[in-house]
């Protein structure tokens, strides 16, 4: 575990406070599994949270733009995005299979009260965070 830097929108609270209540522990239990990989990655010495297009965003320096959101055209899910052009969902889908639910190359999608595979979710996390040292090894360096 190293020493983790947050560096946090002051925005961030308002939105979090703006979902439903279950939505919000929803979208807050992918937050603490997004923070939880960046403390225990000790390459990742600081995380940026943020808003981007208005949703939670989460960067670190070496890594891949990861967001979280629900969306009212679709209640029943929230999901997790990647960034569209890299290689992360493509090998999510390699390597996970159906074990998650994808939307094209960009997001995995989880139904409301969906129990989260979160070993696996970690995995994917931990590529996202990680990606620009990672992307030039096959499957991101993941074993299947």
């Amino acid at each position: 575990m190293n020493n983790l830097t947050i560096k946090q929108d002051p925005r961030m609270e308002a939105k979090f406070q703006s979902y439903a209540e279950d939505i919000r522990a929803n979208l807050l239990h992918l937050r603490s599994l997004i923070m939880e990989v960046a403390r225990e990655e000790d390459s990742i010495t600081s995380i940026e949270e943020t808003l981007k297009w208005g949703e939670p965003s989460y960067l670190a320096k070496k890594g891949s733009t990861i967001r979280i959101d629900w969306k009212a055209k679709t209640p029943d899910q929230y999901a997790i995005y990647f960034k569209c052009t890299s290689k992360l969902v493509e090998t999510f889908r390699e390597v996970y299979g159906d074990i998650f639910q994808y939307e094209n190359n960009r997001a995995i999608l989880f139904k409301m009260g969906q129990k989260v595979p979160e070993k696996e979710l970690k995995d994917c996390i931990h590529m996202a965070l990680r990606y620009h040292e990672l992307k030039h090894l096959p499957r991101l360096g993941i074993e299947k």
